[in-house]
């Protein structure tokens, strides 16, 4: 079927008026790369709002107490509460499918007094009680030395992990920070690791940097917190969803802590799960729109070529005739035609997928080369699965392209077509 001879007349066929040919690809052409950097816009627009979340683990609930709004069991409305470290235990025990259960206390925040002191040097800075956990909920690069371990909580030290910029705030530049001692609000704490980390939830990368982690009890000792936690960073394994769990762990809290199990407020939560998986919904809309757009401007090509090709039938008339008078079989005559569409089409929609990973290449090049780390799009790609199925498509339609031509050329009677001028 591929011989040499069938190929040199498809080419042939198609140089003979190359400047229609030409002008006829273009549709094709401008169809698959308006595709392909469709969903390569979508892809980065994807990546960049996943470069906001700032790594965090998105499988993952924020947890706070707040006012009661209902009475109960000689309670009254109005109350106050707060979490204890024996929740957390509780949790972890009594509900499977939680990965982390991460207590947390913060000094600080904004609008925050200079709250750290190192020699003559002051900063205002945020200062959290942590377990080791936190680093795989909120990533960061440990850029020197360590972050917290169990020994530290066990042992209550009174040791520090600081940000970059509070490194740069109460160090001088050719001072060594670990090892070194910080006063926090009035207790020395030893820096034992520094970290850089990108913003996230709406802060911008020097914000994230200003920020101290210690020992959740250490923490709670040194600033008279007892057994009381601000709020939870809850995270479920990759079997479930967080978003499934949260309702049995505010069931504990409020069993725990005698509140109404009706009572809706009285726990706070942000669920970033159930935001995430909002934003990758309105991802699979724009990739399902950039798919019909792109198959809807391919398919006007893909009718320029069926056109071209009716009109090139049109032409061989008598050449078909000729070959069918020879003893040429219409599937013979249907497979030439059917080549010829094909041939046309798929080197229409490689020229195109070349010149979108050009433009694509261009666009992550410039993008690598911006200062600017808040720009909310990131490297725009198209992976290979697409291409596939772009390719494909690109069969298929020259298929249907040439279908219509091909069933027309093989009707005409070899008479007719030798009679006709």
């Amino acid at each position: 079927m591929f011989t040499r001879d069938k190929w040199e007349e498809i080419i042939e066929s198609l140089s003979a008026n190359w400047v229609r040919t030409i002008l006829t690809a273009l549709g094709v052409v401008w169809g698959i790369f308006i595709l392909v950097i469709l969903l390569a816009a979508g892809t980065g627009l994807e990546n960049g709002i996943k470069k906001g979340f700032g790594g965090l683990a998105t499988n993952t609930m924020f947890m706070w107490a707040q006012n009661t709004s209902k009475p109960y069991k000689g309670m009254p409305k109005g109350r106050f509460y707060n979490f204890k470290i024996e929740d957390v235990a509780a949790l972890k025990t009594e509900i499977e499918g939680l990965k982390y259960v991460s207590p947390r206390n913060q000094l600080g925040g904004f609008g925050g007094n200079n709250n750290v002191v190192r020699g003559l040097k002051t900063g205002a800075f945020n200062v959290y009680g942590d377990y080791p956990e936190i680093i795989r909920q909120q990533p960061m690069d440990i850029t020197s030395g360590r972050f917290l371990n169990y020994n530290d909580i066990d042992q209550k030290r009174k040791v520090a992990v600081i940000g970059q910029t509070v490194k740069t705030t109460l160090f001088d530049k050719d001072e060594k920070a670990l090892g070194d001692y910080i006063k926090i609000n009035g207790v020395n704490f030893q820096v034992i690791g520094t970290f850089a980390k990108k913003g996230n939830g709406g802060q911008n990368a020097e914000e994230a940097q200003k920020e101290i982690y210690v020992p959740f009890s250490a923490f709670s000792q040194a600033f008279n917190r007892a057994n009381n936690v601000d709020w939870m960073v809850i995270t479920a394994d990759n079997k479930n969803s967080i978003t499934d769990l949260k309702t049995q762990v505010f069931d504990i809290i409020k069993q725990r802590h005698t509140i109404d199990p009706s009572d809706d407020r009285a726990v706070g939560n942000f669920d970033l799960y159930k935001e995430f998986k909002k934003i990758q919904g309105l991802f699979l809309a724009l990739n399902i729109i950039a798919f019909g757009v792109g198959i809807l401007v391919l398919l006007s090509g893909v009718i320029g070529i069926s056109n071209i090709m009716l009109i090139v039938v049109k032409e061989r008339t008598k050449e078909i005739g000729i070959r069918r008078a020879l003893g040429a079989t219409p599937w013979t005559i249907r497979s030439q035609i059917l080549l010829e569409s094909v041939f046309l089409t798929i080197i229409s929609g490689m020229v195109g997928i070349v010149f979108a990973t050009g433009v694509l290449m261009l666009a992550n090049f410039m993008l690598d080369n911006m200062a600017s780390a808040d720009i909310m799009f990131a490297n725009p790609t198209v992976n290979i699965g697409v291409i596939a199925i772009a390719l494909l498509i690109l069969v298929v339609s020259g298929i249907l392209a040439g279908l219509i031509p091909a069933q027309n050329a093989i009707k005409v009677k070899p008479v007719d077509a030798l009679r006709t001028e």
